[in-house]
């Protein structure tokens, strides 16, 4: 099954961190970094909201409805002479669906770690939110998937099997689950989204597969 980075590595991926990069006005090289720091994250939010019957059952609504996958088959048409409006707020619903309200204290995380300012983090996660959604649609299509235990199970294989896979997802859910204090979540968010630096022992080396190059 397809993780989720592999979307970042095959040539779809280099045509969609091209237009990120373009519509937020940054490199490709740290739209790329980033990238393979907020999908992990996004997709963790999703496989949690998912936990739940209702969760699952939205989500299985939204992936055989608007995101089927249609916007991955156009990314030229997508990027070119900029993102649409209506892209853009879809972006938007979607984040605040998933993440709720750590939407702000997840958007600082990755301004911290990728140096880029949250502002522009802010948009560059609007274009990326329907995308992901697109392919998880595709991927739901492919596998078959029909019902909400299926679709538990898609989300945890794209984030990546192993046996590190669980202790992987249970960081990105404290990270998401902090209480947006700012010192738990800066904490939790340091441990998930640093790859080095001062906490670095086992932490850095679990998730360096699933974060960083």
């Amino acid at each position: 099954m397809s993780g989720i980075l592999d979307l970042l590595n095959g040539p779809m991926g280099k045509q969609l961190i091209s237009g990120v990069a373009q519509q937020a006005g940054q490199s490709e090289d740290k739209t790329s970094g980033l990238l393979s720091m907020a999908l992990p994250v996004l997709m963790g939010a999703m496989k949690r909201n998912a936990s739940t019957p209702e969760g699952a059952q939205g989500l299985m609504s939204a992936l055989s409805g608007k995101h089927d996958g249609g916007i991955l088959d156009n990314l030229g048409g997508l990027f070119g002479g900029g993102v649409d409006q209506s892209v853009m707020d879809d972006g938007a619903g979607i984040l605040g669906h998933v993440l709720g309200g750590k939407q702000a204290g997840v958007q600082n995380a990755l301004s911290q770690k990728s140096g880029i300012d949250a502002g522009t983090i802010a948009t560059i996660l609007k274009v990326a939110a329907p995308l992901v959604m697109g392919y998880l649609g595709k991927q739901t299509r492919q596998q078959n998937v029909s019902d909400s235990n299926g679709i538990g199970d898609l989300l945890g294989g794209m984030l990546g099997g192993g046996s590190n896979s669980t202790k992987q997802q249970s960081l990105i859910e404290s990270f998401l689950d902090s209480d947006g204090d700012g010192s738990i979540l800066d904490d939790v968010a340091g441990m998930v989204l640093n790859s080095g630096g001062q906490k670095k022992g086992g932490l850095g080396g679990l998730l360096g597969g699933l974060f960083g190059k």
